[in-house]
């Protein structure tokens, strides 16, 4: 519940045990109300289907704790293509963005091993 004025709205997923088209629903009306008041939210989602994912302004990406991007919705595509990963074309961007992240943790952690591999032999 949300009493008197905020500037900041931070949210974990909203959307657990909700259909698509009420997730759609609260989170284009928290958008018409970040949007009036001139705020900010932050709001963690899992999956959103396509129609929701297109209301956010920004996107954050975070893998293991680590930023992967941080930026405009429209350019997240194009970031991740110029990195070498493209989205397929029968693939929401939500679904792409989540198996980017995993394969940026699994690259990580290969990485990791690797070099605790080279550590060892030195």
């Amino acid at each position: 519940m949300l009493v008197g004025p905020a500037t900041a709205l931070f949210m974990d997923e909203i959307s657990t045990g909700l259909d698509s088209s009420t997730t759609y629903q609260i989170v284009n009306s928290l958008r018409q109300i970040i949007h009036i008041f001139n705020g900010a939210a932050i709001i963690s989602l899992l999956q959103p289907a396509p129609e929701t994912y297109d209301l956010f302004d920004d996107i954050v990406l975070i893998s293991d704790g680590q930023t992967v991007y941080h930026g405009p919705r429209e350019l997240v595509l194009d970031f991740f293509e110029s990195m070498g990963f493209k989205c397929p074309e029968r693939k929401g961007v939500a679904n792409f963005l989540q198996e980017v992240g995993l394969r940026f943790l699994l690259q990580k952690e290969a990485y990791s091993l690797l070099n605790s591999d080279s550590d060892m032999l030195h």
